[in-house]
Formats: C-alpha cells, sequence, structure tokens
C-alpha cells in the first residue's frame, strides 16, 4: 500500500484539553511551504519505507518507486503488488515502474480502501500543534517519527493497517 501526505509551515492543529472557560492557543505561520512524506506500508506485517520529499509529481513519484523496490528486493525473484489511489502521478505514461512492482489503482473517492491513508495521524504526532520557522525544522522532525515507526512500531501499524478483507 502506498500513500502521500502534505506537510508545511501551515500547522496541523488537534484539539487540546485547556480549563474551563479559557480558549486554547495556538500559533499559526501561514505560510505556504510544503514537504511531502511518502509512506509505503505492508499491512499483514506493519513493515514500512518512508520518503521524504519536496514534491509531488511523476519525477519523484518515480524516484521513490525505485528507491522503494531496491529497499524492498523487488525484481524478477520478488514481485510486489503495491495498492495506490488514482492520483495523475500514479497513472501518467511518463511513469517507470521497477521490475517487480505491479501496480494496483484504487476507484475513485474511496479512502476507506487505502490502509495507508491511517498512517499520517502516526507520522503528525511529533508536529502537531507546533509552529515551525522552517520546513527542514518539520523534516528533521518527521525523519526522526518515521525511523522510530519503522522500527519500534510495526505491531502498531500492523494493527492499523491491516483490514479484514485485506487477504493474509
Amino acid at each position: 500500500m502506498f500513500d502521500e501526505h502534505r506537510v508545511g509551515l501551515q500547522p496541523i492543529l488537534h484539539k487540546v484539553w485547556s480549563p474551563i472557560g479559557q480558549r486554547s492557543k495556538a500559533k499559526v505561520n501561514l505560510r505556504y511551504e510544503w514537504t511531502y512524506v511518502y509512506g509505503f506500508v505492508h499491512p499483514n506485517s506493519g513493515q514500512t519505507e518512508w520518503f521524504i520529499l519536496p514534491r509531488v509529481n511523476v519525477d519523484w513519484f518515480n524516484l521513490a518507486l525505485k528507491e522503494f523496490a531496491q529497499a524492498v528486493g523487488a525484481g524478477q525473484k520478488k514481485r510486489l503488488l503495491l495498492v495506490l489511489d488514482g492520483a495523475g502521478w500514479h497513472r501518467s505514461t511518463r511513469l517507470e515502474i521497477p521490475e517487480g512492482i505491479e501496480l494496483e489503482i484504487l476507484p475513485p473517492y474511496s479512502p476507506e480502501l487505502q490502509p495507508a491513508e491511517r498512517l499520517w495521524k502516526l507520522a503528525d504526532e511529533p508536529i502537531a500543534n507546533r509552529c515551525f520557522q522552517t520546513i527542514e525544522a518539520i523534516e528533521d522532525l518527521l525523519v526522526e517519527q518515521c525511523q522510530t515507526l519503522t522500527t519500534t512500531m510495526q505491531q502498531h501499524i500492523h494493527k492499523l493497517t491491516e483490514y479484514s478483507w485485506w487477504p493474509a
């Protein structure tokens, strides 16, 4: 399963507790600068591969696919089915699909069928309700969070992304 997620200088706001009668306050940076988290997940095992890239388009997706295929050893002897949404760069004629990777495009307007969508609340945890001055500061925290998710949270990710309809 694969999906990408946009993160930027505009904060991700989550609910917070505040004393009765007082409004909670949040700093907001209204600058439009973004980075993108590309997430690959194997629902049965909870294994993930993460890439933080500056854009979403065919060229960057080609790079992510190539790096993913190398990271998981996809090739002639190991074939993988990668389920993803129907974004334009996922269906482009310029797409370079590495050997060992097959793509399955989900029907339009069906995020409930995409287990990778559930990764974003985990990836957002260290940056939610915080204001950052630079996109690099956000990327640094995202790198740490992605490493944590990959190394210590496989069981949690497995429970979060394994849907009953997904074959074991």
